[in-house]
């Protein structure tokens, strides 16, 4: 259920046109493009790669404030000096074409690009915004990614501010239609009522569309309005996640004491829920399920601190965990995050020791 760049793409459009619609052509096809811009950028830097090297890059220097300042600037270049060219060519065969001003543009560039920046933060992957200088990571832990609401309440924004006719709506439709085939496809880790709400969002959209509540004229307020109340429902996950967080806490330093680290980890399809998740330098555990993470043992020190995948894993995992296969010389690496084992899975590494 992983389609974070729908959500990305969706909240882009949807403030591209709050923030420029009346002073900039095409601004929610410009926010869908500027919003991605920190993930099709990373192209450019090697992905994809090994599984190290994705480690390494993912949500790296493309996602940092500097990589969101290059990336604001060279957009805002790279569609505005052809725009102007193209606009002088036409021009001088006698017709009229309008140019965006240089302030719009950049705007809706800048507002979309740290859109993407902001809604990375929110979850428990993190993003890492002092790069290069520094590689730490920073984690709100409010809201799981992917998020169905920040699917749909965009989505109805958008759709509100079509013209009433059925092949202006077809690709809201299309989309909305991808929505459901995933929530129906993952209905076993959503929670029941998310389909009830998402179902009401649904018959909302359709009324508002049908009777006009919004239409061309007023889709500036249609996706200033969706975006506030997505702003309300990430913000209530905030405060809802704080009593959450302390409770977390308290238990982790009851079981570990006080260096104890800890996490409330968002649940995929369970909004206002989290999994508490407690280490110490020796062990990780949640609720239901304790592992030794085996990091004192010299040869996991020396997959670490001397092999390319040891330094990539140690670099990106928040709660980093080891087991030694002794028979064949192989250390497994893995984040207790996204897996119980490092035997498998996306964030998990095995280094060889000659």
């Amino acid at each position: 259920m992983r389609m974070d760049n729908l959500a990305h793409s969706l909240a882009g459009a949807a403030h591209g046109r709050a923030v420029a619609d009346r002073h900039l052509p095409r601004a929610a096809t410009i926010g869908v493009i500027a919003a991605n811009a920190p993930d099709w950028a990373e192209l450019f830097i090697g992905l994809p790669g090994t599984p190290a090297e994705y480690l390494q890059l993912h949500r790296g220097i493309t996602h940092s404030l500097v990589g969101a300042i290059v990336e604001i600037i060279g957009l805002t270049l790279l569609i505005r000096v052809p725009w102007w060219l193209v606009a002088r060519w036409i021009q001088r065969r006698g017709c009229e074409i309008t140019v965006p001003a240089w302030r719009w543009l950049a705007l809706c560039i800048c507002v979309t690009v740290l859109s993407h920046l902001y809604m990375d933060w929110q979850g428990s992957y993190g993003w890492r915004p002092f790069l290069p200088w520094s590689g730490t990571w920073y984690y709100l832990d409010w809201v799981a990614i992917p998020d169905v609401f920040f699917w749909l309440l965009p989505l109805v924004g958008l759709a509100w501010g079509a013209e009433r006719h059925w092949i202006r709506l077809s690709g809201p439709l299309v989309i909305a239609t991808l929505i459901t085939l995933l929530m129906v496809w993952n209905a076993s880790i959503l929670a029941p009522w998310v389909f009830v709400v998402s179902g009401a969002l649904y018959v909302i959209a359709l009324i508002g569309w049908a009777r006009y509540w919004f239409g061309p004229v007023g889709r500036q307020r249609a996706a200033s309005l969706a975006l506030m109340i997505l702003a309300l429902y990430a913000g209530a996950q905030g405060i809802a996640a704080q009593p959450r967080k302390a409770s977390i806490r308290r238990q982790a330093v009851q079981r570990f004491g006080t260096d104890a680290d800890w996490a409330a980890l968002t649940n995929l399809g369970r909004p206002f829920t989290w999994q508490a998740m407690h280490a110490s330098a020796d062990t990780v555990a949640t609720a239901d399920w304790l592992a030794a993470r085996h990091l004192r043992l010299p040869a996991v020190r020396r997959a670490i601190e001397t092999t390319t995948e040891g330094r990539a894993m140690a670099e990106f995992a928040r709660f980093l965990t080891a087991d030694v296969d002794s028979a064949s010389r192989t250390i497994h690496l893995w984040d207790a995050r996204f897996a119980r084992t490092g035997r498998a899975g996306w964030a998990a590494l095995s280094v060889k020791l000659e």
